[in-house]
This record gives C-alpha cells, structure tokens and sequence, in this order.
C-alpha cells in the first residue's frame, strides 16, 4: 500500500488501523537540537481526541503519545523520530455487521476493489484515527514553526447554513478554544452547538467549513512548477479525512472581481514591501509572498448515521446497512488541530527546502 509518506525534505510517514494495537508516525529530517516539548505534543493531540465534548464521539481515548527515538536530553537528535499512540477504546465487534456489506460514501467498496482483502474494523486505514499520528508530527513542525515566528490559527467558521461573515482580522483567535465547536464567534458558536446536538439526536450529521490563517510566513516558500506553497497546501487539506473543498486567498469569490480590482498593489511600508490588499491569500506564483496566507477548507457530513440505508454486500445483493458504533455528528470541530498539523507540516518542509535552495545559490 503505498501513499503514507508525505513531504520532501520534512517528511513523515504514518502507521496502523483504527482497531489495530496502534498507530503512529516516522518523522525524518526534523532538524538536530529543536527543543521537543511533549507537554505540547500531548496538548494538540488532546485537541484532536474523542470523547471531549458532547457534540464528537464518545470513543475514549487518551491518545497519550510515546516518543520512541530521535530525541535526547529534550532535543531532537537529527535523526528519524519515532512516535507511537496505543489504541485503549477499540470496539470491533460494532463493525462486525459490515464485514461482507459496503457503507454508503465510505472507503469500504473502493478498498475492497482496491486491494482485494480490507481490515472493516472502524475502516482499518481509512479511518480518520490515523489523523492522531499527523497530529503528533504536526505539533513538532510547529515547534520548529514557532521558533521562526510562523503562526498558524484554524477554526470552524460554518456549520451547515449557519456561517460566519466576519473577516479573519476582526477575531479574537484566543477565542477559539473556548468553545466545544471551536469557532471565535461566541454567539455563533452556540448556535452551531445547538444545531450539532439537534443533528445528532436526529441520527444524523452534519459537514462544516474551517478557516485557517498563517501569520508571520516569510516570503520565498514555494517550489515552482508542480510543487507551489498554494499546490501542497491543497494535496494536504484533501488529504484529510472527509475533506471535500479546498480554496485560498480571494477563492471563488474573486471571479466576481475585475484584475484592476484583484490586483494586490506592492507598497513600501517603512523598508519592507508589502502589498495593500491580499487577495493573492499571501501567494504568488506559488511562492509565499511575506503576507498572510488564508484558506478555507470544506468537510463533508460524516458517512456513518444510525438511520438505515439501502445498500449492497460483496456479492452484490442488495442489502441494508444501519451504523452503529460511536461517530461524530459534525467531525469539524476536532478537524481543526489536523487542519492546522497539516499546514505545519507543508510549511516546515518548504521552510527547510528553501533553506537548502539558499545554501546552494
């Protein structure tokens, strides 16, 4: 199976299934003598955890992360760091009933086809636990991020219809982990709680949209032609569970807009050049230009719901499948922390790139 390594010079590659006895994560060429905080660590992957709130699955596990290798005496070492994450909540015998049936818009059918034999626990691979081990390795990206002044902040800024119209620069980022649903938007986040839990006692779910933002970016990352800052970002976003969209800067919205509108104006402000607006979302041609980067990512309503649905089993016979199991009603609040591991992820590798693109000029 091929598909589990991502990036070029910070790369990582993940491990195991839902139900399986862990997953995990390979990082390689995380640089030596970065100060590794597994109190953070551990933070992000709370954030990301079940069983936090009543409005996610109640599946319950600590996620307590264990560094393997690749780090002494705090620091990290230079060479591969190993992490590891111990299923405790696994409850296979709630997938025992799809086990020769196929569940409408999950991966069940493709795989099947795909490889011929596939693990139905929870969906083996292609559950969205395997997200806890991007998280882990995003959480010391953004070590190494922090270190460099790069901020990265993402939140949910719709759910269903109920959406957000406030621009980013008009929030109070510190809001965002007050809230079950994670949105800044205090008033909205109570409505979109309320909706999540009126969705689940219905049996049903709901998809969302996360906002996120990167502060303190600097300008040159990106590799023209085929592996531009904006073309990674988007590989990575989709590459998350249920992910369905993908958009940056002005987005669809700026086909409204004439170029002498779109246009970002260069500005010198006090020796530094900046541009007036930002449409661009902080690139051009592929390579971050020093401002803001912002994108928006779109997430499906989760496959899994308790209400019956017609179907087919292996040997095609219609049949009916009914979920069972602990899902989460609306997945984007614990979608956040992965959106923003992702764009560590994408950005520490470009950092580190264009770090070598300087030593060979």
């Amino acid at each position: 199976m091929a598909g589990n390594i991502f990036g070029t010079a910070f790369k990582i590659s993940t491990f195991g299934e839902s139900h399986g006895k862990a997953i995990g994560v390979i990082i390689d060429g995380c640089p030596a003598g970065l100060e590794l905080d597994e109190e953070f660590i551990q933070s992000e992957l709370a954030r990301r955890r079940p069983g936090q709130s009543a409005i996610v699955t109640q599946r319950k596990e600590s996620d307590t992360a264990q560094v393997l290798s690749g780090v002494f005496e705090g620091k990290t070492t230079g060479t591969p760091i190993a992490i590891v994450i111990n299923n405790k909540d696994a409850r296979s015998k709630d997938y025992s009933h799809i086990a020769d049936r196929f569940r409408p818009s999950h991966a069940d059918f493709t795989y099947e086809q795909k490889y011929g034999h596939r693990d139905y626990r929870g969906g083996g691979r292609s559950s969205a636990r395997e997200t806890a081990a991007r998280v882990a390795a995003g959480a010391i990206a953004k070590l190494f991020l922090k270190e460099k002044g790069i901020q990265i902040h993402a939140y949910v800024s719709q759910v269903g219809a109920l959406a957000m119209n406030k621009p980013y620069q008009e929030l109070d980022f510190a809001q965002i982990e007050t809230t079950a649903i994670r949105c800044p938007d205090l008033e909205l986040a109570e409505e979109m709680i309320s909706y999540i839990k009126k969705i689940k006692k219905a049996g049903d779910t709901i998809g969302g949209v996360i906002n996120c933002v990167v502060q303190g970016c600097p300008v040159g990352l990106g590799e023209p032609a085929f592996d531009k800052l904006h073309a990674d970002l988007a590989k990575a976003m989709l590459s998350i569970n249920a992910c369905k969209g993908f958009e940056y800067g002005s987005g669809f919205e700026g086909v409204k807009m004439r170029g002498s509108e779109h246009n970002d104006i260069f500005e010198n402000e006090g020796g530094t050049i900046k541009t007036k607006t930002n449409y661009s979302g902080g690139i051009q041609g592929g390579i971050s230009n020093g401002m803001d980067i912002y994108f928006k990512t779109a997430f499906k309503p989760v496959a899994t719901i308790v209400t019956a649905q017609e179907s087919v089993n292996k040997a095609g016979e219609a049949s009916e499948v009914v979920g069972k199991g602990r899902h989460d009603p609306c997945v984007v609040p614990r979608a956040v922390p992965i959106v923003e591991a992702m764009t560590a992820l994408v950005l520490t590798d470009h950092y580190l790139r264009q770090q070598m693109v300087r030593l060979n000029a």
